[in-house]
């Protein structure tokens, strides 16, 4: 039996990427979907262009954020900006702030601050 047992290599390829994540950032999860899906599965550097010239909140926040993916990729993970891609960008609904606003009568309305936990992904393109 153990003359017939042969060596089998397995190859198994590791997908490197690199993250940034920021929690509770103080804005909607809604406004930030928004901007996201613009940028997804673009390169890096078109990315940044297309947040910086978004008129929307969250533009300047999701470029700070891809700004720090990108450094991490090309510090931790040794790779190359120029084949950067954005592989996945999310933001899920964080803990919303509840607050009381006086209205008429003594009465009250509620005020939801909402807060959201925005993650990038970054692949390298072969």
């Amino acid at each position: 039996m153990a003359e017939n047992d042969e060596k089998v290599e397995t190859t198994v390829e590791t997908v490197v990427e690199a993250k940034a994540t920021l929690k509770y950032a103080r804005i909607s999860s809604r406004k930030v979907k928004i901007v996201a899906d613009l940028v997804r599965g673009k390169n890096a550097d078109e990315a940044l262009a297309i947040m910086k010239y978004t008129p929307k909140a969250s533009s300047e926040v999701l470029e700070k954020l891809l700004k720090s993916a990108i450094a991490n990729a090309e510090n931790n993970h040794y790779m190359t900006r120029s084949n950067l891609y954005i592989a996945a960008i999310y933001a899920n609904q964080g803990p919303t702030l509840k607050r009381i606003r006086p209205a008429a009568k003594g009465s009250a309305f509620k005020v939801r601050k909402r807060t959201s936990h925005i993650t990038i992904v970054l692949r390298e393109r072969k």
